[in-house]
């Protein structure tokens, strides 16, 4: 039976095993493939958002050798947010440890190497699961916990920016006219951005099922979705996507059960992609004393042993990030009927 004193080899170190836990393999989520958070690693727990609230206006004539006109400087807004705390165990006894060594694997050190690594393979989902939650949650302006309904991060209220109403996309009425819905949309978010919106920028909506199924099939979209799928409609095409009326639609896949991390099915998510200062995360350090001041990493992972008994070794995995949205107003949504 393996020793838990192979656990203190430095190869199980703290930082040895944040390492290894950042090179583990894993499927990147939507949002997380969008590159759409800019990354900032800071050395505290709190941080401050400032949006710079400009504004443009006409300048006045002036005599000529006369005063210009007084400028208002913009102070913009500024909030304070501390990063959540992410953190995930896994208890295993020592006993469990019995039968690792086997003749395919006699090496102990390995044997309970691959063990560690399957446990954080494991938490490792997790948290890349619950980072791809809280950027969903980023792009709707509200952060909440797992539970659903515990508010982390309200951005609407901590900037002043009231949630744009529900727009209502009339996709029951075959004479709606979609593309001009889509145009009043960007046209909308491109007003609100006061230049945050470069020509570069792109606008995306994440659709439930039945709004995207429901846009496909209108009158009005369904020859533009032909064209673009062609052959592809042959095939499976769930979780596609569609480039229509200045928006890229797609219709999002969260978890298979429909509601721990997803779009609600009657609706769709508008937001830019590709404009600057607009989305963020900020990691925070570790708290333990060796990752004081030091700058955030993604991901934590150590360790924790039952020292006095030998009973049981702990896998831990840690993360502080914080998504944001500095310009909520941006965040458009709309229903299908």
């Amino acid at each position: 039976m393996p020793s838990l004193d192979i656990l203190d080899n430095d190869a199980f170190k703290p930082i040895p095993l944040t390492r290894a836990a950042r090179r583990l393999p894993y499927q990147p989520q939507y949002l997380g493939s969008l590159n759409l958070f800019e990354v900032d690693r800071v050395r505290t727990d709190r941080v401050a958002l400032r949006r710079m609230n400009g504004k443009i206006s006409l300048i006045p004539t002036t005599e000529r050798g006369g005063d210009p006109v007084i400028g208002q400087s913009d102070q913009g807004t500024e909030v304070y947010l501390r990063t959540p705390r992410l953190a995930k165990r896994q208890r295993k006894q020592a006993h469990e440890l019995q039968n690792l060594r086997s003749f395919e694997n006699p090496d102990e050190f390995v044997a309970v190497q691959d063990e560690i690594t399957r446990i954080q393979a494991s938490q490792r989902q997790d948290m890349e699961l619950t980072h791809e939650f809280h950027r969903l949650g980023a792009i709707q302006g509200k952060l909440v916990d797992a539970d659903g309904t515990t508010v982390l991060a309200d951005f609407y209220a901590r900037f002043g920016v009231a949630e744009p109403a529900l727009i209502d996309f009339e996709l029951d009425d075959v004479n709606t006219d979609v593309r001009g819905k889509c145009v009043a949309v960007v046209r909308q978010m491109r007003t609100k951005a006061m230049g945050a919106i470069l020509p570069s920028t792109r606008i995306y909506a994440l659709a439930g099922d039945n709004f995207f199924d429901a846009l496909v099939a209108h009158p009005k979209v369904v020859d533009t979705y032909r064209y673009q799928e062609g052959a592809r409609l042959r095939e499976n095409t769930a979780f596609a996507t569609l480039d229509f009326g200045g928006i890229t639609w797609v219709n999002y896949r969260g978890t298979d059960d429909g509601s721990t991390v997803a779009i609600n099915t009657d609706q769709a998510r508008f937001f830019p992609v590709g404009a600057p200062g607009v989305f963020g995360v900020v990691y925070s350090p570790f708290e333990a004393e060796e990752f004081v001041n030091t700058p955030g990493e993604d991901i934590y992972s150590i360790i924790v042993r039952d020292r006095e008994r030998g009973f049981w070794f702990q896998p831990e995995i840690y993360s502080y990030p914080l998504h944001y949205c500095t310009m909520p107003e941006l965040l458009l949504r709309a229903k299908k009927f």
